[in-house]
């Protein structure tokens, strides 16, 4: 398994399984919920186009080419969509998820209260998953020719 290290969106490296372990790991580079990672990873692992991206300072995992769910710190980031998301936000631990100083509609962050139980979990898993099969995928940026720049 390869991981993609993202960087502003853009894919920077692919880097092996134990090369990253050491180095975002060990070295703790990224700090996010490790825990909260795997019991992400093992709630996906039946669901065959899952790739973890790492960026944010944390995880995203991504379902068909597109942003699903992920972890940054101690919270769940819940890609949710628009319909969902009023009455997301009153969920306990549910908080609007704001990006470079503006709301994100349709994204959320939960803490730990509100995914204390399996059940919980799965709802915020659930709503996920349902709204990847009808979201749209981002477009994918182009990597600069090397060498060439605009003057």
């Amino acid at each position: 398994m390869v991981i993609q290290v993202v960087s502003a969106g853009v894919a920077m490296y692919d880097v092996s399984v134990s090369d990253f372990y050491y180095f975002y790991c060990i070295c703790d580079v990224m700090a996010y919920n490790e825990q909260l990672n795997n019991r992400i990873r093992e709630a996906l692992a039946d669901y065959k186009q899952v790739e973890e991206k790492y960026m944010f300072g944390g995880c995203c995992f991504m379902l068909n080419d597109k942003m699903c769910i992920g972890v940054v710190g101690d919270e769940m980031m819940c890609r949710i969509g628009p319909d969902a998301y009023e009455e997301a936000l009153t969920m306990p631990g549910c908080r609007e998820m704001v990006f470079t100083g503006r709301p994100m509609n349709g994204y959320v962050y939960v803490s730990e209260e509100g995914f204390k139980t399996n059940k919980q979990f799965l709802h915020w898993i659930d709503l996920c998953v349902q709204f990847n099969a009808v979201a749209k995928a981002s477009k994918k940026r182009s990597k600069p020719a090397s060498g060439k720049g605009s003057k």
